[in-house]
């Protein structure tokens, strides 16, 4: 999970929200999480992204990108569209994708 939050991106720029349902460690799951993380920070005009996953399986994930072509980039990507397939056959029971621009952001961090 996310332990910080990403704050302070100037607007607008594009989320890829990602929620899904799978078991709680499935088979090579954490080892090709840490590959896309890998790839999609080397992508120009990503952000960051944020995490989270309930006790019960459901998991969010936030992506921010700069603007659509980093997107599609990340979404284009060749070793990530055989993850998605690869966890479409085995390990999401469901998921959905939600993209959308954002016009306006803030934050709020206790010193």
């Amino acid at each position: 999970m996310t332990q910080k939050l990403v704050a302070g991106i100037e607007p607008p720029y594009y989320t890829a929200l990602f929620t899904s349902v799978r078991p709680e460690a499935p088979e090579g799951y954490a080892e090709t999480n840490t590959r896309m993380q890998e790839i999609v920070k080397e992508i120009p005009g990503f952000l960051g992204y944020e995490a989270a996953r309930s006790p019960g399986g459901i998991g969010i994930t936030v992506a921010y990108f700069r603007d659509l072509e980093s997107l599609d980039a990340w979404r284009l990507d060749t070793e990530h569209q055989a993850a998605k397939a690869y966890g479409r056959e085995h390990w999401y029971e469901s998921y959905s994708v939600h993209i959308g621009k954002v016009e306006r952001s803030y934050s709020y961090e206790r010193e």
